[in-house]
């Protein structure tokens, strides 16, 4: 794909691979709705920011929990607040208008530019949620009944869903999507990424760390591997413990940044019992 100057090309503190770049870019001339998926640590949400960063627009984000239904996100009449002034009469009730609160959606509709809007781990409502948005994505609008109105989008968002595969999307809300699963990063990408957030840190350091990362991350039977994000915590922490980075080919210092688990940690004191050590083959 081509890209002019307002295609999506990363950000100065986002990495994304080409396969990435040109699904985003897709996603954005054909106005779709890009869901993303990729285990936790794949950068899934900060490429929503990314996004933003890039194309210069505002971001908008809808955080999805297990409670949180579809109309949440177009607009809520708050009924209590307007009882509450009816009780102390202090103020004009006649006015609905005061009372509607336009949702994480109905804000990116109502926006007078372009947003990205990110509607964060979709997966974690309930299985109908993402059918009962078909219609508004669709047709970039909804109705408000209590004031008899149209909400109709100035503007198609950038539209960014997240998914940790909790759930399987209903495959008629996945037709009407553009679908990415980002890879986790090989260990060349990974450095980059690194480096982008730890400029300063010795290169040394975060090869060796990098090396030791991926060897945790093969060893089978793990409950939680270790992610982007607990590599960077590592990192930071072997930098400011003032770790050599030859100890890191023998050792594993600070291991509860990277095994958040119980049975993962007891795994690892038991194979470092066994072999006398945390050494590993070198490539």
């Amino acid at each position: 794909m081509d890209y002019n100057v307002n295609s999506y090309k990363g950000s100065d503190d986002y990495i994304a691979s080409k396969p990435l770049m040109e699904i985003v870019n897709v996603a954005v001339a054909l106005g779709k709705p890009l869901v993303i998926k990729g285990e936790p640590g794949t950068g899934k949400t900060l490429l929503a920011h990314s996004i933003a960063k890039a194309l210069g627009k505002k971001l908008i984000i809808w955080n999805i929990k297990s409670t949180t239904k579809a109309k949440d996100g177009l607009y809520v009449y708050d009924t209590v607040q307007r009882l509450n002034d009816a009780r102390f009469k202090d103020k004009d009730i006649s006015d609905i208008r005061q009372y509607i609160k336009l949702g994480k959606l109905g804000q990116a509709f109502a926006s007078p530019e372009q947003v990205v809007l990110l509607i964060d781990e979709i997966d974690k409502a309930d299985i109908e949620f993402p059918n009962d948005l078909l219609n508004e994505l669709d047709e970039m609008s909804f109705h408000i009944p209590e004031l008899d109105e149209e909400i109709r989008a100035k503007h198609r968002p950038i539209v960014i869903i997240t998914s940790n595969s909790e759930k399987e999307l209903p495959d008629a809300f996945l037709r009407r999507c553009i679908f990415h699963y980002i890879e986790f990063p090989d260990e060349e990408m990974m450095e980059r990424i690194v480096k982008v957030h730890y400029p300063d840190i010795e290169t040394k350091l975060i090869r060796e760390a990098i090396k030791k990362f991926y060897w945790i991350r093969e060893v089978d039977g793990l409950r939680k591997k270790p992610s982007t994000s607990e590599l960077l915590d590592w990192i930071k922490a072997l930098a400011l413990g003032g770790i050599n980075p030859e100890k890191i080919t023998t050792e594993i210092p600070f291991l509860g940044t990277l095994l958040k688990n119980e049975l993962d940690t007891g795994r690892f004191v038991r194979l470092s019992s066994a072999q006398g050590g945390f050494g590993f083959r070198r490539r």
